[in-house]
């Protein structure tokens, strides 16, 4: 049970970042706010492992996993020994440094001898401790290697609203995790929700007799490890175990592909000691993959929220992985085209990372002569109107934003989905009843249910409790925060995270209204594509009048609470560009350092601009044009010499004239401003 609320926790970390972002020196590195993310990182440094992250040996027989079993025991000359079994998550292996319980760095694998660098990434996955727990037998410094990986349902999630926006489907979650890690923006990785399981203790010296009494002093010190290992007397043991979780493993909530088999005690890893490329004390059993041939039956065309139409190929029923597979999706034209599929085609059908249904293949040989070649629709196949493909857009689009019923339905189902406006009592399928009805068409409507009890009553399969339920959800939702409503909208492009920069950094609906998308892309994690698509949104008159129509039922535009308040005004009047990586500040430090002073951030360099501030790995073009329009360049340090002490710089701190050449502002002075297993 938390003992604040959720709003009471974003206002304390909303402070704690605004302390952070004017006092840099007093952050702490494992600070709640490197939860959330913030940090920039253009180019990734990269790091060398102490401990080398061999790759395994694997197998897809269960007579190579006797074998091995036989070469262990040859090995020992006879010994008593035992095996821990795991499950091989499916996602990316990374080694983690806590060095007096602190978390300190995180590395990839890369080529097993160095990897990247991805400390501020893997701060903000929340199942990972920052701090462990202490205890008498914890090293004060040691490495723990796991698997960082996506849950399936947040997999799912992603993927659903892609496929709403008519991006590309993610192929599977070990590609997504591995997308996630490398994201330059530690915000959005923190929006992925990643989670991470630790599978081994490494120190240079020993600590423990055995692999699974380091497994058990692992979660002892809080770090997340997976319940589902087994210690195994007998190569018949092992087998039980692969065999058990063969389909059970479906059950799961993360991907897996196979099973990790590791000789526990370490003194006899030793004695088995390693080839050049892998130990001879585990290997893995990799579950093969599943695949079925069926009929292609028909082809259908989903409209999603943002006109985007989804090919998915309706298929005869056949079992795969652990389910009955009847649809599977085919993303686009172009992948119908590549396949060269047929209506009545026999095809080939995969579960992408055991997940999604594909088609991967088609039977030619069994092609019957009445195969019907697929066309692709010209016009919306829900009303009609015909369809466009934007440049550089794989798919097909309905332009008919205000008439197209599956997209506004789908629009409705997203304002009053969990992540939004999380109405109680009014699911999709009531959405879909009452927009069925003509009783509801945009979210507004829903707020006019209030003085249509009397039609509600009238509907079957909901009765008084019901709508009780229901108009109270719809009440409850007025004081759900603005950057959850602004997400509710469903202007393309503005997931959780944008809408929440965006309402953070403008607190008001008006405020947003009158911003331009060249001052919107200036806002961290938002940029020119998703500022141009919400301009647009914004200055439609039909959203207009929706947004009054909300405003007229007190639904929250603004953000509560009190805004920031401002250091000083010493930048006011002044406009500035944040370009490249920086040395002591990430880039929201420096625009909240900028705006809190009283500085405006934009996005675009013009003759108006006052200050380009340059750092790392700039691009040429932005200093080329500052360069043009002879706006003053100047380095991080130079920045910090703008603001008034208690921002970071010296009491005598002074603002520049404006700059007639093109030449850096020069400040007044300078801101001070090996045990357990491998793979």
């Amino acid at each position: 049970m938390s003992e604040v609320s959720d709003q009471e926790f974003d206002q304390l970390l909303a402070e704690l970042q605004q302390l952070e972002a004017a006092h840099p020196g007093l952050a702490l590195p494992n600070s709640p706010t490197q939860r959330v993310g913030g940090t920039v990182t253009k180019q990734f440094a990269t790091a060398a492992h102490r401990f080398p992250m061999l790759s395994l040996g694997n197998t897809y027989s269960e007579d190579d996993l006797r074998e091995f079993d036989e070469r262990v025991q040859k090995g020992l000359e006879g010994a008593v020994y035992a095996y821990v079994c795991e499950l091989k998550i499916d996602g990316v292996a990374m080694s983690l440094r806590y060095e007096d319980g602190q978390l300190t760095q995180g590395v990839t694998r890369g080529d097993g001898t160095r990897g990247d660098v991805v400390t501020a990434n893997v701060r903000t996955i929340k199942t990972l401790p920052l701090s462990l727990r202490p205890a008498a037998d914890q090293p004060a410094d040691f490495e723990v290697r796991g698997e960082v990986f996506l849950p399936l349902p947040v997999f799912d999630e992603l993927n659903a609203e892609r496929e709403q926006n008519g991006e590309a489907l993610l192929a599977n979650p070990r590609n997504a995790a591995s997308g996630t890690l490398k994201l330059q923006s530690s915000a959005q990785v923190a929006a992925r929700k990643l989670r991470f399981y630790a599978y081994s203790l490494l120190t240079p010296g020993r600590y423990f007799a055995s692999h699974s009494a380091a497994l058990e002093a692992l979660t002892r010190y809080g770090l997340p490890v997976s319940d589902t290992w087994r210690r195994a007397n007998s190569i018949a043991e092992v087998l039980d175990f692969v065999h058990y979780w063969a389909k059970k493993r479906f059950d799961l909530p993360v991907a897996t592909d196979g099973i990790v088999i590791k000789v526990d005690d370490l003194r006899q890893q030793d004695q088995l000691g390693y080839t050049a490329k892998s130990p001879r004390w585990a290997i893995a059993y990799k579950y093969p993959a599943e695949a079925a041939r069926t009929r292609l039956n028909e082809v259908q065309y989903n409209v999603g929220r943002t006109g985007a139409v989804t090919p998915v190929a309706v298929l005869t029923p056949v079992p795969l992985a652990g389910t009955v597979v009847k649809r599977a999706t085919l993303h686009n034209a172009n992948q119908i085209e590549a396949l060269d599929l047929r209506l009545g085609d026999l095809v080939f059908v995969e579960k992408g990372g055991e997940i999604i249904p594909k088609i991967t293949g088609v039977d030619l040989a069994a092609r019957p002569p009445e195969a019907v070649p697929i066309r692709y629709p010209t016009e919306c196949p829900a009303c009609g109107t015909p369809l466009v493909r934007p440049e550089g857009e794989a798919h097909f689009r309905c332009p008919n934003e205000r008439g197209c019923p599956p997209q506004l339905k789908a629009r409705l189902e997203h304002y009053v989905s969990r992540k939004a406006l999380n109405i109680d009592g009014l699911g999709a399928e009531t959405v879909g009843r009452l927009f069925d009805l003509k009783m509801v068409a945009t979210p507004a409507d829903i707020y006019d249910l209030a003085i249509r009890r009397a039609e509600l009553v009238t509907l079957e399969r909901l009765g008084e409790k019901s709508i009780d339920n229901l108009l109270a959800g719809i009440e409850a939702s007025k004081q759900v925060p603005f950057a959850r409503v602004l997400f509710g909208l469903g202007i393309r492009y503005v997931g959780e995270t944008v809408a929440q920069k965006l309402a953070a950094h403008y607190r008001s609906i008006d405020a947003l209204l009158a911003a331009s998308a060249d001052e919107m892309a200036a806002v961290p994690e938002v940029g020119g594509v998703i500022a141009e698509a919400a301009a647009h949104w914004l200055q439609q008159p039909e959203n207009r009048a929706l947004l009054e129509r909300l405003r007229r039922a007190r639904v929250q535009l603004e953000a509560t609470g009190e805004a920031p308040v401002p250091v000083s005004d010493r930048l006011a009047g002044l406009t500035f560009v944040i370009s490249g990586v920086f040395e002591h500040h990430s880039r929201d430090q420096l625009q909240a350092l900028i705006t809190s002073n009283g500085g405006k951030i934009t996005s675009s360099i013009s003759k108006k601009l006052s200050y380009l501030v340059a750092g790392d790995n700039m691009g040429p073009a932005k200093r080329e044009k500052a360069l043009g329009f002879k706006v003053p360049i100047i380095s991080e340090t130079q920045l910090m010499a703008l603001l008034p002490s208690s921002s970071g710089a010296g009491e005598d701190a002074f603002l520049p004239a404006p700059v007639e050449e093109n030449q850096p502002v020069a400040p007044s002075r300078p801101a001070p401003g090996q045990q357990a297993s491998l793979f």
